[in-house]
Parts: structure tokens; C-alpha cells; sequence
């Protein structure tokens, strides 16, 4: 049976570089995958041309989604023009509840395997709807392992302005990397908010 996967973590843990992995896991096998990332993140493609970049300087090219992408109908659509042995998706904190339902119903309906990658929190240490969704029915949930400064493990994404400074307010969704976000463990993180 196909099961729902969840991998979380802070930033910084290697997220998209395990899906990365697995794709090419997959694919070394001669198994067809289908990639997705978030529409919203503006960083990519970049020079390198993917869609999916990994801090280390891998990628692949992915399929965009945003709210409205309906994902079940795309994936299922592929699939039945030439079997997808694996769907991936990167960013999956900016999935909607609706569309972590979908990939559900494809693992359940389908019985293609859907690895999802994302963070758990927010800046402010509030869950994604994507990530919410994800904790609550994902068949299997895999924490990914980020480290603090201090060498504790890394729970917290603290968002910093451009000269370092710690952000307390403001959208939920500031797409960044290093130069806005700092993974932190949560004591850290409280004493950089002064909490």
C-alpha cells in the first residue's frame, strides 16, 4: 500500500536535497517520478534552470503549484499517459488542506507513493496550513535533523531583516534563504525575540 510521507524540518536541514535523492533513487531504478514545487517561490529557476535547487548546488526541474492547481486531476493525468512510480513535492508548507487531501487520495486510489518536503513553522512558530494538514494524515512523519548555532538541534525559523535584525511581524510568506532566515533552536529562538 502507497503511503503519504511527510518530511519536516526547520530551514537549513537538507530538505530539498533528500527529495532530491529520491527522485534520483528512483530514477536510477528507471522509475518515473513527478516533481512539484511551490508557484511562489520566486528563486527559481535560477542560472541553473531548475525549479527545485538545493543549498549543496543540485536540482531538478519540477511542476509548479499554487491554490489552485488541483493536483489529484495533474497527477492522475500523467499517470495514466506513462506510470509515475513516485510523486515528490518540495515546499509542501505552502499546500493547501484541500490539496494535501488530493495527494491522500493518490497514495489510497493510485498506489503511487507521495514524498512530501516542507517546514513545520513559520517565523513566528505557527504551522503552515500545508504542514498542518500534513501532521494530521500523513501515513508517515520523518523529522530532518538542522542544527543551531549552538549545536542543539534546530527547530525554529527565525526571519531577519537585512541587516540581521529579528522580524517579529508580518506575512507569513517572505520567500528567503541564508539571508533572511536563521534556523534556531527554540531557546535561541525565544532569546532572539526576547521571549
Amino acid at each position: 500500500m502507497a503511503k503519504l510521507h511527510f518530511y519536516y524540518a526547520s530551514m537549513n536541514a537538507g530538505k530539498s536535497t533528500a527529495l532530491l535523492q529520491a527522485d534520483f533513487n528512483y530514477r536510477e531504478r528507471g522509475m518515473a517520478t513527478m516533481l512539484w514545487t511551490a508557484a511562489i517561490d520566486s528563486r527559481s529557476p535560477g542560472a541553473s534552470g531548475f525549479d527545485i535547487v538545493s543549498r549543496i548546488g543540485i536540482g531538478a526541474p519540477a511542476h509548479r503549484f499554487s491554490a489552485e492547481t488541483d493536483l489529484g486531476q495533474a497527477i492522475v493525468g500523467a499517470h495514466a499517459g506513462a506510470p509515475i512510480a513516485a510523486v515528490l513535492v518540495d515546499e509542501a508548507q505552502f499546500l493547501t488542506a484541500a490539496q494535501v487531501w488530493q495527494l491522500a487520495r493518490i497514495a489510497d486510489d493510485t498506489g503511487i507513493p507521495v514524498l512530501c518536503y516542507g517546514l513545520r513553522t513559520d517565523f513566528q512558530g505557527a504551522l503552515f496550513e500545508g504542514s498542518a494538514a500534513l501532521l494530521a494524515i500523513a501515513d508517515r512523519l520523518v523529522e530532518l535533523r538542522a542544527v543551531c548555532h549552538c549545536g542543539a538541534k534546530a527547530t525554529m525559523n527565525l526571519r531577519v531583516d537585512a541587516v540581521g535584525k529579528p522580524v517579529r511581524h508580518g506575512a507569513q510568506t517572505e520567500i528567503g534563504g541564508n539571508d533572511r532566515y536563521l534556523a534556531l533552536c527554540r531557546r535561541h529562538f525565544r532569546e532572539s525575540l526576547n521571549q
